[in-house]
């Protein structure tokens, strides 16, 4: 099985890995969630366009790898939704200059998007019943009520999916695990402006925080349940 991470994390470094022990399965539980974070069009843009068009839509974009993983997200909330199974939306509000925090510093741009560039992706927009949690950190559990929802819902495992691999995906996969939840990454329906970036984080929560492999590969999984 190939992963996003081969040829770029070198093998020597993989097998320094495996030695420790890192990277075993903790394997999918019985009531799974489903998170998908920051799937708006600010990162996905209006269309599929190649990275260095689509920021000049929004600078925020990442591009046709936002579109591809938008297309595998929908596969999974195809599964989540015939089973009734809970999605949460984490994602990021329109910011106002007192609530700006660190953030409009490190991202300036994240401060003049237009109000649509906000809006959710049609494709995987949320429906009645799902679950709209807005957030102010990369982390969805950071000032959140997630964790409570996750609890209510007597959720064992957190399939992440959503943007970005390195940032908020990342930060959420940490928590997640942090809270004892079994933890899953579809690595195709995950995306980030860095293909670099993107695969080597994937490697390093693949090794410590979480399970990751592709959509059809966690379909599976969890249709068995």
């Amino acid at each position: 099985m190939s992963y996003p991470w081969d040829g770029i994390v070198t093998e020597e470094e993989q097998a320094a890995y495996k030695a420790v022990g890192f990277g075993r399965s903790s394997g999918i539980g019985q009531r799974p969630a489903l998170l998908i974070i920051d799937v708006q069009y600010r990162t996905v843009g209006s269309k599929p366009m190649p990275m260095a068009e689509a920021v000049k839509e929004y600078p925020t974009s990442c591009g046709e790898v936002a579109w591809a993983a938008v297309h595998k997200i929908r596969l999974l909330l195809e599964l989540f939704r015939a089973r009734g199974w809970p999605v949460m939306y984490p994602h990021v509000a329109p910011k106002l200059s007192f609530d700006a925090g660190r953030l409009s510093e490190k991202v300036p741009s994240i401060m003049t998007i237009p109000a649509k560039g906000y809006d959710f992706v049609e494709e995987i927009a949320p429906v009645e019943g799902d679950i709209l949690l807005p957030k102010k950190h990369p982390s969805a559990f950071f000032g959140t009520p997630l964790a409570s929802y996750l609890i209510n819902v007597q959720a064992d495992t957190v399939v992440v999916t959503g943007c970005s691999t390195s940032g908020c995906v990342r930060g959420s996969v940490v928590d997640a695990f942090a809270y004892n939840f079994r933890t899953v990454v579809p690595h195709d329906a995950v995306y980030d402006r860095s293909p670099t970036s993107h695969a080597v984080n994937l490697f390093d929560m693949a090794s410590k925080y979480a399970d990751v492999g592709t959509t059809e590969d966690i379909i599976g999984k969890l249709s068995a349940i």
